[in-house]
């Protein structure tokens, strides 16, 4: 049975890509940060499960050559980076070194899948994004994102090591319990009728679901390609007030109003709009429409208000 090590397996990504390994027949480990018994990560697909920071001497406790690493580990906000830029490096660029160094030192034949982020663009002119595109982070998030995307890139070059980063644009789905979706179902869902967000309500986003963001893991890592950049999206844009729209009406609230206050979050690019080029030449292509995805997160959000 082949086997896949899944950092920070605890998080929204996480799980999803343990059970989606579970379902084509790995055997799971996965490490992080999450107190949940045997029975709650079974549920999601893990076999193994250790608590701790990610660090070699972790992996090493698994007592295994995996044949597939997902290194989901790593900081998850861009607010925590500009609040303690010291432990986003940590969490994001130490960690990615550790796995690196126990590929490199203990596991060689090992493939590396590393989930990044759009954010290592930066600013943007309002069009599709593609991966050659100059790297111009906005925040210390998407700075320490491209320090480790580096670090695979010289770990390749150096040492051999496979690997395929994946710059995920907007990842969601049932089970997010953060960002926009989240944030707006909780004021809109059982709140006033009129709601107000940041920005300006013509920021874009590109949405990718939970299900095509897991398979577009696992494609990369059953690839013969040794290394690769590519994009994590739809490759479809909506503006943040299309999005938000759809949600209301999603939620059974399409006359409650939505207004925006024209404040510009620092850190937080205007425009998001992904050229999958590179992720459809490994014969994928995303099947969920946001509309479909946005109905299956509201019911999801309604029933976690009723449990």
């Amino acid at each position: 049975m082949k086997k896949v090590l899944i950092t920070g397996a605890f998080g929204f990504l996480g799980q999803n890509t343990s059970l989606k390994f579970k379902h084509n027949g790995y055997d799971v480990y996965g490490c992080g940060h999450g107190l949940w018994d045997n029975h709650e990560y079974k549920q999601w697909g893990i076999d193994h499960w250790i608590t701790g920071d990610i660090s070699i001497d972790l992996l090493k406790r698994f007592n295994i050559k995996p044949d597939v690493i997902v290194h989901c580990a790593g900081s998850g906000s861009v607010g925590l980076s500009l609040d303690n830029p010291a432990l986003d490096f940590e969490k994001t660029v130490v960690a990615t070194l550790a796995v690196l160094e126990f590929i490199r030192i203990y596991s060689p034949e090992t493939k590396l899948i590393y989930p990044s982020s759009a954010a290592v663009y930066g600013e943007h002119i309002d069009a599709k994004i593609g991966v050659y595109e100059p790297l111009n982070p906005a925040s210390p998030y998407g700075l320490h994102k491209k320090i480790a995307e580096e670090l695979c890139s010289s770990y390749h070059h150096f040492f051999q090591v496979n690997c395929a980063i994946i710059r995920f644009f907007s990842i969601y789905g049932p089970g997010l319990k953060k960002q926009l979706l989240w944030d707006a179902c909780n004021k809109i869902a059982f709140g006033q009728d009129k709601v107000v967000f940041w920005g300006t309500g013509n920021e874009t986003r590109d949405w990718i679901y939970i299900s095509d963001a897991t398979e577009l893991i696992y494609l990369n890592a059953t690839s013969a390609i040794q290394f690769l950049i590519l994009n994590g999206g739809s490759g479809k844009r909506y503006t943040i007030k299309q999005t938000l729209l759809k949600l209301l009406t999603s939620l059974g609230r399409a006359n409650a109003q939505v207004t925006f206050n024209n404040a510009v979050r620092s850190g937080d690019p205007r425009f998001y709009y992904a050229d999958i080029t590179e992720a459809q030449l490994l014969k994928w292509t995303p099947k969920l429409s946001l509309q479909q995805g946005l109905e299956n997160y509201t019911e999801w959000y309604r029933g976690i208000q009723h449990d």
